[in-house]
C-alpha cells in the first residue's frame, strides 16, 4: 500500500535547483510502487469549499512573478483524471465534507514543481484537491482520513506546503547551513508530537509550538500536513533541512 507525503516544496526554483530535495525525493519515489494515480493538496489553491481539479490536461501554471525565463519555460503535462475527480468528490460527501468538480484549474506550482522530480516523465494521472484553509487543521485531518482508503487503491496521496514558512524573513544569501533558531526550534516541536501523534498538540500548534505565528504568519502552508497525517499513520521523517536560513524543507511519510 501507497504511503501518504508531506512535501515541502520550497521555492518554485526547485525545479531547476533541486538541492539536497531532489534526490531525497527521487530516492523515495523509486522506493515505492508506481502510483495510479496522483491526489495532491497544494498550499497554493486555497478555496471556500473543497473542489476537486477535473480537467483531462490540466495547464502548467506558472503562478509567480520574477523568477528566471527557464522556469517559465517549464512544463508539466500530465495527465488529469476526471473520472478519479468525480469519484473523491462523492467519496468526500459521502464523509460529510461537500465537495464538487473544477473543471478548467491548472497545476499550481505546489503541485508540479515536486511532481517534475518526483516523476519528471509526468505519466501518471495527477488530481489536485483544494485546501479550505479557514477550516484549520483539524478539518484537513478529517478529509485526509475520510481519503485514506484510496492508499490501497493505487494512489499516492501529497500535502504539498511547507514546514516553515515566512518569506519576509528569510535570508536570501544564507547557505544551507545557516539555521534561524526559531525557525528549527518549531520544526522539531512539530516532530517530536508528530512521532508521538500527539493530535491535541497538533491542532492548536498556533498556540502550543514555538514561535509558531511567526514561522507561519498565515498556515496554508502547513495545514498540507494535515490532510497527509489524516491519512496515513507511523510517521518517519523521509528528508530534513533548511535554505534561505529559515525555509524549512522537510519531506515526510505517513504509513
Amino acid at each position: 500500500m501507497l504511503p501518504s507525503l508531506f512535501i515541502s516544496h520550497g521555492s518554485p526554483m526547485l525545479a531547476l535547483e533541486p538541492g539536497a530535495s531532489g534526490p531525497a525525493l527521487k530516492q523515495l519515489t523509486d522506493a515505492l510502487p508506481r502510483p495510479r494515480a496522483i491526489l495532491v493538496v497544494s498550499a497554493h489553491w486555497e478555496s471556500d469549499s473543497l473542489l476537486l481539479s477535473g480537467a483531462a490536461q490540466p495547464a502548467t501554471w506558472h503562478d509567480f512573478h520574477g523568477f528566471p525565463q527557464a522556469l517559465y519555460a517549464v512544463q508539466y503535462p500530465a495527465p488529469g483524471a476526471p473520472g478519479l475527480a468525480t469519484t473523491v468528490a462523492a467519496q468526500l460527501n459521502q464523509a460529510g465534507l461537500p465537495a464538487s468538480v473544477d473543471p478548467e484549474r491548472p497545476f499550481d506550482h505546489g503541485t508540479w514543481v515536486p511532481l517534475s522530480l518526483m516523476y519528471p516523465d509526468a505519466d501518471i494521472p495527477v488530481v489536485q484537491l483544494s485546501l479550505p484553509s479557514r477550516l484549520g487543521p483539524a478539518f484537513l485531518t478529517r478529509v485526509g482520513r475520510a481519503l485514506a482508503t484510496l492508499r490501497e487503491q493505487g494512489i499516492l496521496l501529497i500535502g504539498s506546503g511547507s514546514i516553515t514558512h515566512n518569506l519576509g524573513e528569510l535570508d536570501w544569501r544564507a547557505g544551507p547551513d545557516v539555521i534561524s533558531p526559531w525557525a528549527r526550534e518549531f520544526r522539531d516541536w512539530m516532530v517530536a508530537h508528530l512521532k508521538t501523534d500527539d493530535e491535541g498538540a497538533l491542532h492548536d500548534y498556533r498556540k502550543l509550538a514555538p514561535h509558531a505565528v511567526r514561522n507561519h504568519p498565515s498556515d496554508e502552508h502547513l495545514l498540507p500536513l494535515y490532510f497527509a497525517r489524516g491519512a496515513g499513520s507511523r510517521f518517519e521523517v523521509v528528508h530534513s533541512g533548511f535554505t534561505l536560513g529559515a525555509l524549512g524543507m522537510d519531506i515526510y511519510r505517513f504509513d
